[in-house]
């Protein structure tokens, strides 16, 4: 089933409909996006790392979860089948497939399925309208990036903090200095590196096009990326889609804070879901780059705007006692595009 997922778009796929052998699925899957190749032309792919995405979905046996999720990240123009990360748009897409696919019974008005992200053990919740017992994708929930509307995909994420590398802050420290820049280590659900934009050389409004043909740019960030990745315990990242590069400046539309991000190596038309959790977490850390731009309200309860190129995306970040993000929510839409098969 080919769908779109909150800004993504990929393939969604039965686990045991692809071969168990990591190699044969992986070359399947390049085959099928039609990577590498820039353009993808003999395949699904659309020639960007937000549209050649797969998801694989099997039913749970873990106690209270209903259906495991693993995201592969297909790489435009490398024979690259990625694991290194999660996926929160794609993500939006798995509540409806799990139904439609029978692997969740659905419940009259809404359904609620308990998903476990097998790339870094993360659990969330997402919450389907199924009026009459059938996924509707049809409603008036609107998110920026996509046109029209759909029906609203609230998503709610459980202890995501250090998912991918073992803590919130790897190193432990609010900021670190890389190549003379200071940066936040951070993890919550999606590593990143948060950076001033001005302290790279740039103001943090450009559009994707700008940012993309910033050659000078894009090779200092990248420079920082590579040393950050042991850092932050992910080894060797050259060849990783992790972690993301995130540039903040103060808000310009009334929000939180304002990010251009990068996945890593071309600059995000917005910006990932989870990378939106990590940036907002990094702007309640006291010291860090992106506290010192941001816009935070008061309260236990936090509704932070994350400004991106295309809009903004409004994380719900709930405190525990001591301070520390205890949960984060969000609201994604999906919608099913296609439903048959794909040829290799």
């Amino acid at each position: 089933m080919w769908m779109r997922g909150g800004t993504s778009k990929g393939g969604y796929f039965l686990a045991e409909d692809l071969p168990e052998d990591g190699t044969a699925r992986d070359a399947f899957l390049l085959r099928i996006m039609g990577s590498p190749d820039p353009r993808q032309i003999d395949g699904m792919g659309g020639a960007d790392p937000l549209t050649s995405k797969v998801a694989l979905v099997s039913r749970s046996a873990r106690e209270g979860v209903d259906v495991d999720y693993l995201f592969l990240q297909v790489f435009v123009d490398q024979a690259i089948v990625s694991d290194g990360q999660n996926c929160g748009n794609i993500l939006a897409g798995i509540g409806p497939f799990a139904i439609e696919r029978g692997l969740v019974p659905a419940q009259d008005g809404e359904t609620r399925v308990t998903i476990f992200m097998v790339n870094t053990g993360q659990v969330a919740v997402a919450t389907i309208s199924t009026p009459g017992g059938k996924v509707s994708y049809d409603g008036e929930a609107r998110i920026d990036g996509v046109p029209g509307t759909a029906a609203p995909v609230p998503l709610e994420f459980r202890d995501t903090a250090g998912s991918s590398c073992g803590a919130l802050l790897p190193t432990g420290n609010a900021a670190d200095v890389i190549d003379g820049v200071r940066c936040t280590l951070i993890d919550n659900g999606m590593p990143g590196v948060v950076i001033r934009a001005e302290d790279v050389g740039a103001t943090g409004y450009e559009d994707r096009e700008t940012l993309d043909n910033a050659a000078d740019l894009k090779a200092r960030i990248e420079a920082i990326r590579l040393k950050a990745g042991p850092l932050m315990n992910l080894g060797d990242v050259a060849d990783k889609s992790v972690p993301k590069m995130m540039l903040v400046a103060p808000p310009r539309n009334g929000g939180a804070v304002t990010v251009r991000s990068f996945i890593p190596k071309r600059a995000h038309a917005s910006i990932g879901v989870l990378g939106a959790v990590s940036v907002a977490t990094a702007c309640l850390v006291p010291g860090s780059p992106a506290a010192e731009v941001a816009m935070v309200p008061e309260g236990r309860r936090k509704l932070l705007s994350v400004e991106h190129p295309t809009g903004e995306m409004s994380c719900v970040l709930e405190l525990d006692e001591a301070g520390a993000v205890a949960t984060a929510a969000l609201l994604r839409t999906a919608r099913k595009l296609m439903d048959g098969e794909v040829f290799a």
